[in-house]
């Protein structure tokens, strides 16, 4: 079905690949390249001299754009990424370059995904026309653990990912060690896929929120709200129920000590067994994006509007930024309660999960401190 001149161009899948320095994101980018699930794709990455893709390189198609043999163009951001991008979609609906069906961002290593996220989430065009599909991050298996502990950029970009890839996985002899790392990106982000360098291009860069169409396509695993509602059960009986097994030991003081950066990091999900009124959802957004956005690395979420319960609602935010909702036609399963997952950076769960109580009406008892809260003038009383 083609699109009539007033009806809005579907949006297009966007990909962001990122991962420390030398973490392995050339190689996985050089042999996805050469699966034909990724042809018809625009690969936009920093320097040409910085990633091997010499041998891929076709012809020169544009000042800064190249086509690579696999059918995907390749370009550099020569500056504002937001400038490229919209350079791109004009370039492509006045046919000048091929009608490129995805796109993916590979970033520095040292780069927070974040920004990215914020930059298309945020633009009033751009957020119409490309749809982010999720962030995939690669994790060296061999040098994975230390760079978690010495880098703080590492563990976000771990944090935020909807897909880990684990590289190198056969230049580690001791399987011990990478069974802990597993289990360290498993606590770090419960809802993230782990994948190997070897998976097919579909599972590591498409299977998002998004398909090739712009529609909405699998929300239960985009949210994995199964997976993070159990790691924080496991989190609870652990601290709760094993707190004073390592108690004075050298070794539990190690521990703490090197993972300093994930403790940072926590992963949560809120959930409402009853619909919630539109203006109620927006004012919890607006006031906890004003209070801690600096702290919501990301916020994904699908909501029960009491309005229209049966045409469920897609949020999707980072940061200060909290995406226009897109509208499902249906429930995508029988469970239709409304559930936030929150991924955040040094926010403790009880603070935001006590506004949320209180925007929902939550009686009192239930919330202790519940009088501070209805001091703010964006409360509800009602």
């Amino acid at each position: 079905m083609t699109n009539s001149p007033m009806t809005p161009p579907a949006p297009l899948p966007l990909t962001i690949l990122t991962g420390f320095l030398g973490s392995g994101k050339t190689t996985l980018l050089n042999r996805l390249l050469k699966d034909p699930a990724l042809q018809d794709s625009v690969v936009i990455i920093n320097e040409f001299g910085e990633i091997g893709l010499d041998h891929l390189l076709v012809e020169t198609v544009d000042e800064g754009m190249v086509l690579l043999s696999a059918g995907c163009l390749c370009c550099t951001v020569r500056g504002d990424l937001i400038a490229t991008l919209e350079d791109l979609l004009r370039k492509r609906d006045n046919g000048r370059i091929m009608p490129f069906k995805r796109v993916i961002i590979e970033t520095t290593g040292l780069a927070d995904p974040a920004p990215i996220l914020h930059a298309v989430l945020y633009h009033p065009y751009l957020s119409m026309r490309y749809a982010v599909e999720g962030v995939v991050t690669v994790v060296d298996a061999v040098n994975g653990t230390g760079t978690l502990d010495a880098h703080r950029e590492a563990v976000k970009q771990a944090a935020v990912a909807e897909r880990i890839v684990l590289s190198k996985t056969d230049l580690v002899t001791d399987e011990s060690k990478l069974s802990e790392l597993r289990e360290r990106l498993r606590q770090l982000n419960p809802g993230a896929t782990l994948l190997g360098a070897d998976a097919p291009a579909e599972a590591v860069i498409a299977g998002g929120l998004f398909d090739l169409d712009g529609r909405i396509a699998d929300v239960a695993e985009w949210l994995k709200t199964e997976a993070v509602e159990e790691a924080e059960r496991e989190s609870h009986a652990h601290q709760h129920g094993h707190h004073h097994h390592h108690h004075g030991h050298d070794h539990s003081h190690h521990h703490h000590d090197v993972n300093r950066h994930d403790e940072r990091i926590r992963a949560f999900c809120l959930t409402s067994e009853q619909p919630i009124r539109q203006g109620t959802l927006d004012m919890f957004l607006d006031l906890l994006r004003s209070s801690q956005g600096s702290k919501l690395l990301r916020v994904k979420g699908l909501v029960a509007l009491a309005e229209d319960p049966e045409h469920p609602v897609v949020i999707h935010g980072v940061q200060h930024v909290i995406h226009v909702p897109a509208v499902l036609p249906r429930w995508p399963s029988e469970d239709r309660r409304s559930r936030i997952v929150f991924i955040v950076d040094d926010l403790e769960r009880e603070t935001v999960e006590k506004l949320w109580d209180a925007f929902l009406g939550k009686p009192a008892v239930d919330r202790p401190d519940a009088a501070a809260l209805s001091d703010n003038p964006l409360s509800l009383r009602r």
